[in-house]
């Protein structure tokens, strides 16, 4: 969507708060002993407190939440019994949804007794979607932000997944446009002002090839190696985009 309104920002304002304090609050819940169930739990207690629906539940039927994600496991990680461990990878994917309006946000925790590799890998995530920002201004090719994160990732020695990108959103999960984390022409649109995006670097240490699990949903590297996913619902402006859900606004 593209903000016309005034009721449009008050309305993101208001479910990109629910994202960033749903995800605030899980990110320091996550140590070992925790099932993911446990803080899917804290996420749905949280979002009804707010008014919030889970917008991946009400839109294609997740069976959780939120999403959340270890190690090989970069996405769409249903909640449930398994217990987080030290030395884990966390991905934590919050997708809000109230009065209409979606805001989506992610992070990566890394639990102590982690790789090194690991710590690389978490912090290179947030170190690209931090360098696409200058790209993401009106009049811009969408296809810079995928220039800058996928130079960011590729200098760090790790890599991006291709066949997962940010998108277009603020009205429901995924709208145009797509946002790929690397370069490419056939990617033509162009950044206009007040439209909301979400730029997330979803990389890891392998070579990024993935698989859908035998769940349906879980997306895993086929080499087994960790993953790392950051994330922001933004507005695009003539200057810095504003980040909707770091409080940014």
């Amino acid at each position: 969507m593209s903000i016309e309104s005034t009721a449009d920002w008050e309305g993101l304002r208001q479910v990109a708060n629910v994202a960033r304090v749903t995800l605030d609050t899980l990110a320091a819940q996550v140590r070992p002993g925790v099932t993911t169930g446990q803080l899917d739990a804290t996420a749905a207690r949280l979002f009804a407190a707010h008014g919030s629906r889970s917008a991946p539940a009400l839109v294609y039927g997740f069976p959780g939440t939120v999403l959340i994600s270890v190690n090989d496991e970069i996405v769409h990680g249903i909640p449930g019994a398994r217990r987080i461990r030290a030395g884990d990878i966390v991905k934590v994917d919050v997708t809000a949804e109230k009065n209409g309006y979606v805001a989506d946000a992610a992070r990566t925790v890394v639990l102590d007794g982690a790789t090194d590799v690991s710590r690389r890998l978490a912090a290179c995530a947030e170190a690209a979607f931090v360098a696409s920002l200058a790209a993401a201004r009106a009049g811009n090719p969408v296809n810079m932000i995928g220039r800058a994160v996928e130079g960011v990732v590729t200098r760090a020695g790790s890599s991006v997944v291709p066949s997962l990108e940010g998108h277009g959103g603020g009205r429901t999960i995924h709208e145009p446009p797509n946002v790929p984390n690397y370069f490419t022409r056939r990617q033509k649109d162009v950044l206009t002002e007040g439209l909301v995006i979400t730029i997330e670097p979803l990389i890891a240490a392998g070579d990024g090839a993935v698989y859908q699990d035998s769940d349906g949903w879980t997306i895993r590297t086929n080499d087994g190696s960790p993953t790392a996913h950051h994330e922001h619902t933004l507005v695009i402006t003539s200057g810095v985009p504003v980040l909707l859900t770091a409080g940014h606004c």
